[in-house]
């Protein structure tokens, strides 16, 4: 990560756990993060991403670029964190860079959140290394978002294979049903 200037982000933390939040936020100053902002839980992650669209002055922040969120929290969870952001009328930032944070990693769980329009996922026990690639993953490989009737999200094709004959899913501005959305 020492190849990029991260001083200039300001990611969102949200978190329960106060030892766990204060891993995340000391290993993204470590790489290099200018502004970690905690919270404890989905509802007050929200509340200050209307305070930002509303009044930025008064949130002390004019944007967030990237979100790192625990799933399982209470009263407001990651999932549902993720669906206002996507989803919500008042979001200020439907393409902003959406990383889940989760100690469960069976396939239903990872499908469900890909579903949601997550961007990245981050295991638990995580290492900062794995925090290091994640952001870079965002930096180096960002993925066009794609609305259909049922999904809003980062596009959920990432494997680029060669195939020896031609394209038949290629999406396109006339697909039907599909709209392309560049962020």
């Amino acid at each position: 990560m020492e190849d990029y200037d991260l001083e200039r982000l300001t990611v969102l933390v949200v978190e329960d756990s106060l030892f766990i939040r204060s891993l995340i936020v000391s290993s993204l100053k470590l790489l290099g993060v200018g502004q970690v902002i905690p919270k404890e839980h989905g509802g007050e992650a929200i509340e200050l991403l209307k305070l930002i669209s509303i009044d930025p002055m008064l949130a002390g922040v004019q944007n967030i670029d990237v979100v790192f969120s625990n799933w399982e929290m209470r009263p407001v969870d990651g999932m549902m964190l993720l669906r206002w952001i996507r989803r919500h009328k008042e979001s200020p930032d439907r393409f902003v860079p959406f990383v889940m944070m989760t100690a469960y990693s069976d396939k239903d769980r990872v499908a469900k959140a890909r579903d949601m329009g997550v961007t990245e996922f981050v295991y638990k026990p995580f290492t900062v290394k794995a925090l290091a690639e994640r952001m870079q993953a965002i930096i180096e490989r960002p993925r066009q978002f794609v609305h259909t009737r049922t999904y809003f999200g980062p596009d959920r094709r990432r494997q680029q294979l060669f195939f020896d004959y031609e394209e038949r899913r290629e999406l396109t501005d006339k697909s039907p049903g599909v709209e392309i959305i560049y962020g």
